[in-house]
């Protein structure tokens, strides 16, 4: 089963980044989550940090965008869905 990152609107960039490269360094995949536009803009952010993170290593990442519906305090909400992998 993949490790999902949950990403808001306050996680910050680098932070989440290196959360992504230390699971893609042991587990080979990840998958990202954020719901509403702020959180969707940092968790890009984190991926194409994290791209930079892994390069030295011969790694290239690349991120598969869904939707996904998740519940939150019993209301349903829509999230963005990043699988984020080597190429």
């Amino acid at each position: 089963m993949l490790d999902v990152l949950r990403v808001s609107s306050k996680s910050t960039p680098n932070a989440v980044a290196g959360a992504i490269a230390g699971v893609i360094r042991e587990q080979g995949k990840v998958e990202v989550q954020a719901v509403g536009a702020a959180a969707s803009n940092q968790a890009i952010k984190a991926v194409a940090i994290a791209r930079g993170y892994l390069a030295p290593a011969g790694l290239d990442l690349v991120c598969v965008p869904a939707f996904v519906n998740i519940q939150i305090e019993e209301e349903v909400r829509t999230a963005i869905r990043l699988i984020v992998e080597p190429r």
